[in-house]
């Protein structure tokens, strides 16, 4: 077990009045990779977009806790959340459709101490050290085409989750990351998960209906309806709990 990397406390969100996240206590990240899991509906990228304020909840707080001294980032914006070592991927693909591949990478590395956003392609020392990251990125994952564009919706998928790798992340929320990958692709992607939370200290949280993949690589699993967390714990106890097995389990979507 790792040391605390996120406590959520009261949080709260309601859409048109009906309450859609309501977390009393929760602390995620002590276990390396975790899985949320739930029925459509029941909050789980709603509670994502909330930690990283994508999304302002309307009461509550998120304390984060980076190297081990607490941070609240409640009301911190989206861009900040990120330069604090907390990144996520998106469930719905975005895309720069005018860059190619490395050029999409090459973009998403740029940092703010440089005056221009775009100053990454124009400084060379920088250029070089992050042309290399990409490059074992590319080469890992096997894109067919580097100096053309994403097509497929893998390739994007793909694409995503080296965003966020690019940006050696301490906290990784993955929303969906396998979704329209081929088992091939998602084994790496697993593969590459676990070794990061190993040998980097990496918390990483995957929402996800490929109830398999939750089952075969989370130490800890969060099963949430109706805005709740309902159920917590090692997946075996999780996956044999009447209430998950009732609501979820038993769903032609799941």
């Amino acid at each position: 077990m790792q040391e605390k990397k996120l406590h959520l406390k009261n949080i709260i969100k309601r859409f048109g009045g009906r309450k859609v996240v309501d977390v009393k206590d929760l602390t995620l990240g002590t276990h390396g990779i975790e899985g949320l899991i739930g029925p459509n509906g029941a909050g789980k990228t709603t509670l994502i977009n909330l930690i990283t304020h994508k999304l302002k909840m309307d009461t509550g707080q998120v304390f984060y806790y980076p190297n081990g001294k607490e941070t609240d980032i409640s009301k911190k914006s989206f861009d900040e959340i990120a330069r604090l070592g907390m990144v996520r991927t998106n469930q719905i693909i975005q895309d720069f459709q005018s860059l190619t591949i490395r050029d999409s990478l090459l973009l998403s590395l740029a940092i703010p101490k440089y005056e221009r956003f775009y100053s990454i392609f124009s400084e060379k020392k920088l250029r070089k050290a992050a042309q290399q990251e990409i490059e074992k990125y590319l080469d890992y994952f096997h894109f067919e085409n580097p100096d053309g564009h994403a097509l497929s919706a893998g390739e994007k998928k793909l694409l995503d989750v080296v965003r966020c790798l690019l940006l050696k992340p301490k906290f990784l929320l993955m929303d969906e990351p396998t979704t329209g990958l081929p088992q091939d692709q998602t084994d790496l992607v697993i593969t590459l998960m676990r070794k990061k939370t190993v040998e980097e200290g990496m918390s990483i949280l995957i929402v996800e209906h490929d109830l398999d993949l939750i089952w075969g690589v989370s130490e800890n699993v969060y099963f949430m309806a109706e805005g709740e967390i309902l159920i917590q714990g090692p997946p075996d106890e999780v996956r044999k709990n009447k209430t998950v097995v009732k609501k979820y389990m038993g769903e032609s979507d799941a």
